[in-house]
């Protein structure tokens, strides 16, 4: 039996931000807190949501202190100022760091304990209310927070989530408009995000039916619009694109899960703080050449979905050919391909390969297990740079 959730209601398209009036009348909340990251306060895409709320004369507080990778304290932080406005709605608009913290803090705030009491790896409590509804609404194209129940928090060498379906967002807006301003970098970085989710949710062993048709689609709907959204910013086809891709590959992996390469992703943020979208990337070519032998018949099916020409072509052929074409798109797009471009060094790989097997709950969901060497070795290509092709 296969179980599949997502959001309670998703609406897509221009402009659907305008329709926050319209929720906040259909909960009759009177006290509305709003997360949101403070750059998009600064380029004015929260006006409309304020002025609505100011017509319905609703109480509204706006918090803006969202770091990103947020730490266990910013969490806390952010869940006590909840508690404090006594809140009954709670918005979150922003990248993925700032939907994770409206996730926490919408049912922290009316549970106890803390954020550290309810981590995958040492929390001790489970939550016994829901929490206040949300609404999630994603300025980048790239983390799938909207449609997921995970929130991820840094800890001093790696990360941890705080995942219950609680979490799950009441309602999630998908505005394109409002990831017209992204600068290359990030729209480049969340994009390749959401690819590996795509991916990694598509070769998981959970993988289903469902989700493999809504990881394939997020997969050829990113591939062939990201280098555009990239260098093309205003491009607003390819934006839209990106927008329903993202959206469909955090369908695709909350349901079915991500796995090595999120795994090994969470130490580089940990310690170095890597941005997740670029952790992500600088691994994605190196796990999927240390995978791609023991799922060959799936990254065949990748290849026609990344629009490479797979006709008489063996899969084994199909499989390199994907590897490579990731490779190729992450250069395309102008993120580092080595680890080495970071300052990692080899006096590193022990402790993140360490660090990166305590992620247990990602890797069994890995096609091919991984073992501390094999972790050590991925780091060892990915600093260097060597695809070895399943060697």
């Amino acid at each position: 039996m296969k179980l599949f959730a997502s959001p309670k209601k998703i609406i897509t398209g221009e402009g659907s931000i305008k329709q926050v009036s319209e929720i906040v009348k259909e909960y009759k909340a009177k006290r509305v807190f709003i997360f949101a990251d403070p750059i998009i306060v600064q380029h004015g895409l929260t006006k409309s949501l304020e002025s609505g709320l100011r017509e319905l004369e609703t109480k509204y507080s706006i918090y803006t202190e969202i770091q990103p990778e947020p730490s266990i304290s910013a969490g806390n932080q952010a869940v006590q100022a909840v508690r404090d406005f006594q809140a009954d709605l709670v918005i979150g608009i922003g990248g993925g760091s700032c939907l994770d913290i409206s996730k926490a803090a919408s049912v922290l705030a009316v549970n106890q304990g803390e954020i550290s009491d309810y981590l995958n790896l040492t929390g001790t409590r489970t939550f016994n209310h829901p929490g206040l509804p949300k609404v999630l609404i994603p300025t980048t194209s790239g983390t799938g927070a909207e449609v997921t129940d995970i929130a991820v928090f840094s800890l001093d060498d790696t990360k941890d989530v705080i995942s219950h379906e609680f979490l799950l967002s009441d309602i999630a807006i998908i505005d394109p408009e409002l990831t017209y301003t992204l600068p290359p970098r990030v729209t480049a970085a969340s994009g390749i995000d959401a690819l590996t989710h795509a991916i990694e949710a598509f070769l998981s062993v959970n993988a289903t039916v469902l989700t493999d048709t809504l990881a394939l689609e997020a997969v050829s709907r990113i591939a062939a619009n990201i280098r555009t959204a990239v260098w093309q910013g205003r491009d607003t086809v390819a934006r839209s694109e990106m927008s329903w891709g993202s959206m469909l590959a955090g369908l695709s992996f909350y349901n079915a899960g991500v796995a090595g390469v999120h795994a090994l992703a969470y130490p580089l943020g940990g310690l170095f703080k890597l941005p997740h979208g670029e952790s992500n990337a600088v691994l994605l070519p190196y796990v999927l050449d240390y995978i791609w032998p023991s799922c060959i018949s799936k990254m065949a099916r990748l290849a026609a979905a990344l629009h490479l020409p797979t006709q008489n072509i063996h899969q084994r052929e199909a499989a390199i050919l994907v590897v490579r074409e990731i490779r190729n798109l992450i250069k395309d797009t102008g993120l580092p391909l080595t680890l080495n471009e970071y300052g990692i060094t080899e006096d590193d790989i022990d402790l993140l390969a360490e660090n990166g097997m305590k992620q247990t709950r990602l890797l069994a969901r890995s096609p091919k297990s991984f073992t501390i060497e094999a972790a050590k070795n991925i780091y060892l290509s990915a600093l260097r740079g060597d695809i070895g092709l399943g060697r």
